[in-house]
């Protein structure tokens, strides 16, 4: 009986939340980045929660069965992105506005933004589909629901819960959900370590850094196409853009980093745990985490785990569906700062929900849904971004085929490698960045720089700055 009403509090407090939020919700400003607000400990938040999504807490766990300690290398391998991005979090929250497609215009023009427009929020959609796969999990194997009446319903939940309050509620709540999935991961590992069930050194053969599941090679192509995502991301990028300044971005960023490295050892010791108890785990009946802990945990224990696993699926799943959103929006409107721009982005957001909804039905691995995302995102972007935010600029033709063909070569890659044929497949996806660089850096030029800031940028933002200063944020009515 419990578990029912923590599950109907859980729902009544996001919906409420959501109810709240759009109360405070005064121009586009507010919900699209929360009116750059945030401090260190709200962009912190957010962004631990953004990232510890169902991939970092359901999807460890079922690796560790394979690859044991090595499991460990998906979150360490986001901590190490975000160390990355400490040195240029500055730069993007100097450079940026509302979206990652909107930097990419300012280094490369408006048709390497459309492309970037179209090809992230399609993308992107595994990613949303990867919280919804972990969130039916949950109900799947803790309430005994269906995997389809499931997916409905974490789905439809967290769409209604976004599109009503927008990106002020999910800062405002992210910081406390961040809580609660680090202190009941934290929880749940200290209470089977010093219970000792089972002898901690006995668990596995996978070691850590690398077994015979997990090679070097591996780990090269997760840093490729996994921590690079965290150097440059939609997602991340806009939590970034809600922080008040750039120091408080780029101190959010490191703290976050910090924090992600005993967490990525913490959660690959339950999925280790279970692996050890319960060798012969079905996946196909949900999540191993919570099957395997239904029997072992107390019912406090149970509980504090479903709400860390459901608070890390809505966290992820509205920052990344309001990210997208807005994105396509923008190629719709020009300018964001109008009341219909709301409305229209709400549409959108409803949609590509539906379509993550309906990919969840046809895709339950939660890992293979983000990694195949991410790795035609990070073929296609990684590089032209990082150049651009650095002063790098080239000729449209030459930037959009290196974003194309760095994307498509890497996305048939890790199809590839999914399907059985690995080694090919990490080989496919290393070229495709080398192609990439190929096709991007011939011909460029390097524009000089100005305390920090490349002259063309420089201007660009000062135009910018003054622009907003002028302009009155719209209300309610536009």
């Amino acid at each position: 009986m419990l578990k029912y009403l923590i599950l109907l509090i859980y729902i009544l407090l996001m919906i409420s939340i959501g109810i709240y939020s759009s109360r405070k919700i005064l121009s586009s400003h507010d919900y699209m980045i929360a009116g750059n607000r945030g401090n260190v400990w709200q962009i912190t938040g957010s962004l631990l929660a953004t990232i510890l999504g169902s991939t970092a807490i359901l999807g460890s766990c079922d690796l560790a069965f394979y690859q044991g300690w090595a499991a460990a290398w998906l979150i360490l391998a986001g901590a190490f992105g975000l160390l990355l991005l400490v040195f240029v979090a500055p730069l993007v929250k100097r450079q940026g506005r509302y979206t990652l497609p909107q930097l990419i215009e300012d280094h490369y023009g408006k048709e390497a933004k459309t492309i970037a427009s179209l090809v992230i929020p399609i993308a992107w959609i595994g990613v949303i589909a990867a919280q919804i796969i972990g969130g039916a999990k949950v109900m799947n194997s803790f309430f005994g629901f269906s995997y389809e009446a499931s997916v409905w319903g974490i789905g439809l939940l967290f769409i209604f819960y976004t599109a009503v309050g927008g990106q002020v509620s999910v800062i405002k709540t992210d910081l406390t959900q961040s809580f609660i999935i680090i202190l009941g991961v934290m929880a749940i590992a200290c209470y089977l370590f010093f219970k000792g069930q089972s002898n901690q050194g006995e668990m596995t053969r996978l070691g850590f850094p690398f077994n015979e599941a997990f090679h070097p090679m591996d780990l090269f192509v997760l840093f490729l196409t996994y921590s690079t995502t965290f150097l440059v991301g939609p997602d991340i990028y806009t939590r970034l853009y809600c922080a008040n300044n750039e120091k408080v971005a780029r101190k959010s960023v490191l703290i976050s980093a910090i924090i992600l490295i005993p967490f990525a050892f913490m959660i690959t010791y339950l999925g280790v745990f279970a692996a050890h108890q319960f060798p012969g785990y079905d996946f196909s009946q949900g999540s191993s985490l919570i099957s395997v802990m239904s029997f072992i945990l107390p019912e406090w224990g149970i509980g504090i785990l479903v709400a860390a696993i459901l608070s890390a699926v809505m966290s992820s799943a509205s920052t990344t569906l309001l990210t997208s959103s807005v994105i396509i929006n923008n190629i719709i409107h020009k300018d964001l700062d109008t009341a219909k721009s709301i409305r229209h982005t709400k549409l959108i957001l409803t949609g590509l929900g539906l379509l993550s909804i309906l990919l969840s039905l046809r895709v339950t691995s939660i890992v293979q849904s983000l990694l195949i995302a991410l790795t035609f995102f990070s073929g296609a972007f990684i590089l032209p971004v990082l150049a651009g935010l650095l002063g790098f600029r080239n000729n449209k033709l030459q930037s959009n085929l290196a974003i194309v063909m760095g994307g498509l070569i890497a996305l048939a890659g890790k199809i590839i490698g999914v399907s059985g044929h690995n080694k090919t497949g990490n080989l496919l996806i290393l070229s495709a960045f080398i192609i990439n660089g190929t096709l991007l850096f011939p011909g460029g030029r390097w524009l000089e720089k100005s305390n920090g800031l490349t002259q063309q940028t420089e201007k660009l933002f000062k135009i910018r700055i003054r622009a907003q200063k002028s302009k009155k944020n719209p209300g309610p009515n536009g």
